[in-house]
């Protein structure tokens, strides 16, 4: 780009679009970006210190400063396997054709997605993909897209896995066979096209093993990008942090022996663990907070090492979470579905940028495919977009809404519009029917799609309609309201034209068919749920509870 084209881009394209095209026409082209993929686990985006939370985690601002802040990202689902699934795949994962998710949803019956979909054999991955356009393709720390957070027989007989009981204590055995269980993990890992795999946590954490460790993924995420200094690479880095409760973290400090490969003989020592608690206290917070900086420390480790290695220039680093806290396994914006999100690549787009165009997860990989010029197999389903046209103009728009599932409740969702349909399939209604504790559990559980969000004032409700620029916290269901009539039948609309692009999935009256349920259908069922909430405020019933349900019903 000449001068005077720069100036010219600076009028007609914006200042930010201009400084992009010179980064761009200043960095080599042949040139791929190294990629790391930066991923925590259930972070609510206003307790994020980049979005105003009262947190310290300067390496987060730092990340900020110097690349763009989404305002407007969102995850498909909100509990770890689906949402990982999307990030690994661009698909949703409702989209899955896994043995797993087929086996519990054929083709020709509504799905719920759930922690019931894994990568596919057939290796149609991020992973593997970039792998065969010469990237290195690095996996570290928390995987959970097993199928299963236990294995299955079947799985364990294959590999030869060991079967390690959970919430034990500690002996040498059990040690040792948590040890060659973590080896085969990895060998797993690069069966599904990843070339390198270290420190892996197949899934969350449990007693003998139970504690979070940032240390030692970033010791393996520190090794594999000195390994691969010289060639494009691609790192997905899953830290276990902020999976809570939050005094988990605390403890954690403690414990700087305990990984998900047994105990180490010596502590790794990358993280001053003591003077961690001295920056906490001194910045006016508690214990609560301790986590937020434990998990920047470990982000700060690889930038740093980003700088050593002189490729922080040409380096994609993206952090995100993969859900929300609060409203975990819900389908509800704050805290829920929508994520902090922050990226920065020198090379290729403006520091210090706002970005409020609409993203999702299964943008991704479109992304990462984009940039790498990466020829992609025939084949390879996608639902995502590039935003990569948002590196070059942080005020396009790649999208006017974006998609959300989680059991049986979908949603889409504009800037300022949210729509939310739950349809129950008839094998969910039979099973409820029948038996009171698969209704609880419907309610309850984070695969239902009402879990945490089952306190908001309409969450048992067919539909929901919210305006979330005149109300953010979705509490005014404006569904039923002759006045948005217009409104709810277009994003209806919407959710419509989304589901289309399942293949032989119905969905309620939207895509009839199979074992799908029209709205209306089983409106006992959402009274029963409503009268569970008005008596045990959602949540689950005590043993005492239970029964003196029992000794009131004879």
């Amino acid at each position: 780009m000449s001068r005077r084209e720069s100036l010219r881009a600076l009028v007609s394209g914006g200042i930010a679009a201009a400084l992009v095209g010179v980064l761009a026409a200043s960095a080599d082209p042949e040139v791929k970006p190294n990629i790391i993929f930066f991923l925590v686990d259930d972070y609510d985006k206003p307790e994020t210190s980049v979005y105003g939370g009262n947190v310290l985690t300067p390496n987060l601002d730092r990340l900020a400063r110097e690349g763009m802040v989404f305002h407007n990202a969102y995850m498909t689902s909100t509990v770890c396997t689906p949402s990982r699934y999307t990030c690994l795949t661009g698909r949703y994962a409702g989209s899955s054709y896994s043995s797993a998710y087929l086996s519990e949803f054929p083709e020709g019956t509504q799905g719920l997605p759930a922690f019931n979909v894994a990568l596919e054999d057939d290796h149609m991955n991020v992973g593997r993909v970039l792998a065969e356009n010469g990237y290195a393709t690095g996996f570290v720390g928390k995987y959970h897209v097993g199928g299963e957070e236990s294995h299955s027989p079947e799985q364990s007989e294959s590999h030869g896995l060991h079967d390690v009981p959970k919430n034990v204590p500690w002996t040498k055995e059990i040690d040792r066979k948590q040890y060659e269980n973590e080896k085969i993990h990895r060998k797993m890992i690069k069966e599904q096209g990843f070339t390198w795999a270290k420190n892996i946590y197949w899934g969350n954490t449990k007693a003998p093993f139970k504690g979070h460790n940032p240390e030692w993924t970033a010791a393996a995420a520190l090794e594999f990008m000195e390994e691969h200094k010289d060639r494009p690479f691609y790192l997905h880095y899953g830290t276990t942090l902020l999976h809570g409760p939050n005094g988990e973290w605390h403890k954690s400090l403690d414990k700087p022996l305990v990984t998900n490969e047994g105990y180490l003989k010596k502590p790794i020592g990358l993280i001053d663990r003591k003077g961690l608690m001295q920056r906490i206290t001194a910045a006016g917070l508690t214990e609560n907070e301790a986590g937020y900086l434990f998990m920047d420390d470990s982000l700060g480790l690889l930038l740093d090492k980003l700088d050593e290695l002189g490729i922080a220039e040409n380096t994609i680093v993206l952090f995100i979470a993969d859900h929300g806290s609060n409203l975990k396994g819900s389908l509800y914006r704050q805290r829920g579905s929508e994520v902090p999100c922050i990226m920065r690549w020198p090379n290729g787009m403006p520091k210090g940028v706002q970005c409020y165009s609409l993203i999702q997860n299964t943008d991704f990989v479109p992304t990462w495919f984009d940039v790498a010029a990466a020829e992609v197999p025939e084949g390879y389903k996608m639902d995502g977009v590039s935003i990569a046209p948002l590196f070059r103009n942080p005020k396009a728009s790649v999208r006017k809404y974006v998609y959300a599932e989680m059991g049986a409740s979908r949603a889409v969702r504009t800037k300022d519009w949210s729509y939310m349909a739950l349809r129950f399939t008839r094998d969910q209604v039979k099973e409820m029917r029948e038996r009171e504790r698969v209704l609880e559990k419907t309610l309850t559980g984070l695969s239902g799609g009402i879990s945490r969000g089952r306190e908001k004032p309409e969450s048992i409700s067919y539909d929901q309609l919210y305006n979330i620029a005149a109300n953010p916290e979705e509490t005014k269901n404006l569904a039923g309201n002759p006045e948005f009539a217009g409104k709810l039948d277009e994003m209806k609309q919407l959710l419509t034209k989304e589901l289309q692009r399942f293949p032989n999935r119905p969905y309620g009256e939207f895509i009839p068919g199979g074992n799908a349920m029209p709205a209306s259908s089983c409106n006992d069922i959402l009274e029963a749920m409503r009268n569970y909430m008005a008596k045990f405020g959602g949540e689950r019933p005590t043993r005492e509870k239970k029964q003196k349900r029992r000794a009131e019903r004879k």
